[in-house]
């Protein structure tokens, strides 16, 4: 069965390669793609330097040629928000969890997102069943057992199938505007912890994060617990970090939780210190005023101001519209983040 893996080209020819260097070197300095190209080329160069084994060398190689692929394959979708779903390859179809799962991908489908899943059986076949192959990626991993690709998905060519766990896990979040979690095995706890570790230390933007189970089901109950009674009462993680995700039974409240997020608040972007804040509708310099008594823990100087875009901003002229609240931030707690933008989308 056909996927879309990395396939190796036949390699340019001695002189295609030089003319393409040459033309890479000859950019313009202010071209800023053509900088980071030159950096990369540097830093292939230098690993020739550097007396790597072959296999260390077989790693960076397929590394770099997953990511390239699967950014290619999802460019021509930059535009459509996305989510990652994630759960067991091993639910049986008539599982509760199993209907939920193609329930909601239907639902949220529905709300303008594609559905980005493993792309193998159980959960993942049940949410391409409900999203539709048009509407779905399918981010697959090479295994002796449990992944092949399921029937939706197949032969699709926005079906990516990776070696690598690391750079398949990238591509899962940077991708994602929106998380969803059903109950699975060490797989979806290794996904959704790094989901939960990368959103804790602001290493992601911010996000909605759910976990899904069905009516009966205790499974992220049950975690719940084991996160309160043993990370949360042991000060392994602070009781903000509990704001990052939200556990429900229902599909309607996995869908407003993900609708309320994006309600006002539409991204973020640093420049320096200076963290700017693009809303989809402004805010009165009433509420602006309060911000400072409920998140003052936020800043490292001053205090939040609603302005236009930064002049590092332009170069983002679709979103030269969006106010922005800018603030000076410490970076200090991504969960405090989480909590000033649920609370700016009840505003």
């Amino acid at each position: 069965m056909k996927t879309s893996q990395t396939r190796s080209r036949p390699l340019p020819s001695n002189e295609e390669l030089l003319s393409q260097i040459r033309l890479l070197l000859d950019s313009p300095e202010d071209d800023l793609q053509a900088a980071i190209m030159k950096e990369l080329l540097a830093g292939t160069l230098r690993l020739h330097d550097s007396h790597l084994d072959i296999l260390d060398l077989k790693i960076v190689n397929r590394a770099v040629k997953e990511l390239r692929h699967a950014f290619r394959v999802f460019h021509d979708y930059r535009d459509r928000p996305k989510i990652s779903i994630f759960g067991s390859a091993r639910t049986a179809s008539d599982d509760p969890n199993y209907q939920m799962a193609s329930q909601f991908s239907r639902r949220i489908v529905e709300e303008g997102f594609m559905v980005i899943t493993g792309g193998a059986d159980g959960i993942m076949r049940a949410c391409q069943e409900g999203a539709g192959r048009e509407n779905s990626f399918g981010v697959n991993i090479m295994l002796p057992f449990e992944q092949g690709p399921n029937a939706t998905i197949a032969d699709d060519p926005k079906l990516v199938t990776f070696k690598y766990f690391f750079t398949r896990k990238l591509v899962f979040q940077k991708e994602a505007n929106a998380i969803a979690l059903f109950p699975g095995g060490f797989g979806t706890h290794d996904e959704g912890f790094e989901i939960l570790t990368l959103a804790q230390t602001g290493k992601s933007d911010p996000q909605p994060i759910v976990c899904l189970q069905a009516p009966g089901c205790d499974y992220w109950d049950d975690w719940y617990s084991f996160i309160t009674r043993q990370l949360l009462a042991r000060r392994l993680i602070n009781a903000d970090d509990l704001s990052l995700f939200k556990i429900t039974t229902s599909v309607d409240d996995a869908i407003d939780e993900i609708r309320r997020f994006y309600r006002r608040f539409h991204s973020i972007r640093y420049v320096g210190r200076l963290l700017a804040m693009r809303l989809k509708t402004s805010i009165s310099p009433e509420h602006v005023a309060g911000l400072h008594d409920r998140f003052s823990d936020l800043l490292s100087e001053g205090t939040f101001e609603l302005r236009g875009p930064l002049p590092e901003e332009l170069d983002e002229p679709d979103l030269k519209e969006l106010p922005r609240l800018t603030f000076s931030s410490n970076r200090q707690s991504a969960s405090r983040l989480r909590q000033l933008i649920d609370h700016l989308n009840a505003l």
